[in-house]
């Protein structure tokens, strides 16, 4: 397999902006949604957690 690099300077690649302007708004929203899906996983793993919750009191 033939891996290509193309390097280029930042503002410069076109192809990026031009992929999600074509997709729909729906669509963009479960492009990102996948995508922090994935972050999430790579972050934490499979273990789901509730966050843990503190309660701070001032007494008198």
């Amino acid at each position: 397999m033939n891996k290509k690099l193309k390097i280029v300077k930042k503002g410069q690649d076109d192809g990026n902006i031009l992929y999600w302007l074509s997709l729909t708004y729906r669509e963009r929203m479960l492009e990102l949604e996948r995508i922090r899906k994935q972050v999430n996983h790579f972050k934490y793993g499979t273990r789901q957690e509730f966050q843990r919750v503190y309660r701070i009191i001032k007494r008198t």
